[in-house]
């Protein structure tokens, strides 16, 4: 059964909690993890680039020369694709990228992003996290305690914890979640999971 180390908000080890099977004792599925990226990725996208069109640029109504006797090609406009200032062919317009993917899928590719950090022993337990005041300097002080400082760290806690969160957000590479809502996008960007202890529980409960 994989296990984590436990710690204090000093980043003194405490002890040793064995984690679920279930959760973080698969056998990682790299392509399920993957199809769960690129869809995480896609949802993101906002969509709204958007160019010209030929019949969308303004002038180009009056035929640049007469059809024959010039010597010159044929030119009905000065907007075509292949003209300055004229239209873009194939032109990039707002559009949804975003899909749906199975619950199933998205449900494997947690466990196995969760059960490739357990086996690279980057779970952080935390015995209690909290803070009594909004102070980055401490939070700063537990990574660094972690031998996490500098490094892409996710804090993953039970609910919206104000001072963790104002406490986290100015170090880089640090980001905040619940435990409810995390994705395998999250856990793979991530280095480490600096996970509170009751936030753990609440993961093995909601994704067994």
């Amino acid at each position: 059964m994989p296990t984590a180390n436990v710690y204090n908000m000093a980043g003194e080890k405490v002890g040793q909690i064995e984690l679920s099977e279930a959760i973080f004792g698969t056998e990682p599925n790299p392509a399920v993890m993957h199809e769960a990226v690129k869809n995480h990725l896609a949802n993101r996208r906002q969509g709204t680039q958007s160019t010209l069109t030929r019949a969308e640029v303004s002038g180009g109504g009056r035929k640049p020369w007469r059809q024959k006797g010039t010597g010159r090609a044929r030119a009905g406009t000065t907007r075509a694709p292949h003209w300055t200032h004229g239209g873009v062919a194939f032109a990039p317009k707002p559009r949804d990228y975003s899909y749906s993917l199975n619950r199933k899928v998205k449900r494997l590719a947690l466990k196995s992003a969760l059960s490739v950090k357990a086996n690279e022993t980057a779970i952080y337990v935390i015995d209690d996290l909290k803070l009594d005041e909004i102070k980055t300097k401490a939070m700063k002080a537990l990574l660094e305690n972690l031998e996490l400082g500098g490094k892409k760290a996710m804090i993953i806690t039970p609910e919206r914890n104000e001072n963790v969160y104002k406490s986290s957000r100015n170090l880089p590479g640090v980001s905040v979640t619940f435990g409810t809502i995390l994705t395998a996008y999250d856990v793979l960007n991530a280095r480490a999971l600096v996970i509170d202890q009751a936030a753990l529980k609440q993961i093995e409960e909601v994704f067994a």
